[in-house]
């Protein structure tokens, strides 16, 4: 299958290799004068993996739609909607899309499947999503994990798992497109909750951030009219030990540097996503404390233990 992957960062350049690993025919794509695309393009590789001759390296984004059964987007997600502004000037009737990222749009509060409705006709242009759990650098040392795909299209989502699935990462069919996507996204916030924690020496309070963090996310995937048990698969609740715990984490590592008082570069998508849920929550009456007490610590300026105390003095209620 020819497949292009726009996107040459972490997650995208992992992508590229996974599925020229399993034989597909792979071009890896990004922004000319980038730094990740830089290396890549000169040296065929970063700081997590080795491209092999077999995956083309380029900055033709034409060239990469075109050429393309299947187009796989990995960038950050509050781009999306600017970067199909140039994809969809070309022709992309029967092409596949896949959604990479996770995370909500800020402005509108849409899921980015729905943000690619606005590009292209999904019975002509089909649109999936791949979410779950796993880190490059694990990939790459050959240890496995199981992942999801989801779409509105039943045969592509089918599709996808078939062709994509091997002994190194087993996919699963995803049923509820709305869950998929919004605990995909919701776990970065919860990500930078526990890199919070870790960065107070709270640790140990992680266990029940999880608990308590499914269940708020499930509520909300239940009022967007998702199933709320999906909070509870491999999109959300499934995907923690990578976010939560992992150093290599981004959403986690951000939250620990931002309760030391540092400053953390790379991208956590978290960050913005609680903006978006927040929003989200507000626009369907759902009560999201974690994420509340996560935007407002970012955005707000509020004090990281007076939003921890306030969670703690909420009325008692039936845990379920």
């Amino acid at each position: 299958m020819k497949i292009s992957v726009l996107g040459t960062g972490r997650w995208g350049s992992c992508i590229a290799w996974y599925l020229d690993k399993i034989g597909n025919e792979v071009v890896s794509c990004g922004l000319k004068d980038a730094p990740d695309f830089q290396a890549l393009y000169n040296t065929h590789k970063n700081d997590y993996l080795t491209f092999p001759e077999s995956i083309e390296v380029t900055s033709d984004l034409k060239y990469a739609v075109e050429r393309a059964e299947v187009i796989v987007i990995s960038i950050s997600s509050q781009f999306l909607r600017s970067y199909m502004k140039d994809i969809s000037k070309y022709n992309l009737d029967g092409k596949i899309f896949v959604l990479c990222m996770k995370g909500v749009d800020v402005e509108t509060g849409k899921r980015l499947s729905q943000v690619m409705e606005e590009f292209v006709d999904t019975d002509k242009t089909p649109v999936a999503v791949w979410v779950g759990p796993g880190h490059p650098q694990d990939y790459v040392r050959g240890i496995p994990n199981c992942m999801v795909i989801d779409s509105k299209n039943e045969e592509v989502k089918r599709k996808l798992v078939n062709e994509f699935s091997s002994d190194l990462i087993r996919f699963y069919i995803g049923t509820d497109l709305i869950g998929s996507e919004i605990g995909a996204a919701a776990k970065n916030v919860v990500g930078i909750a526990a890199g919070i924690l870790d960065g107070l020496n709270m640790t140990s309070l992680k266990g029940a951030l999880m608990s308590r963090g499914t269940r708020e996310i499930g509520r909300l995937i239940k009022a967007l009219g998702g199933n709320e048990i999906s909070a509870y698969g491999l999109c959300h609740l499934g995907d923690y030990e990578a976010t939560l715990f992992s150093p290599w984490s981004h959403n986690r590592r951000y939250g620990e540097e931002f309760a030391k008082g540092n400053k953390f570069d790379k991208l956590a998508e978290g960050v913005m996503t609680s903006k978006a849920l927040k929003k989200l929550g507000d626009m369907y009456d759902v009560e999201l404390p974690i994420v509340t007490a996560v935007y407002n610590v970012l955005f707000e300026g509020t004090d990281i233990m007076g939003e921890i105390n306030k969670m703690f003095s909420r009325n008692v209620k039936s845990e379920f």
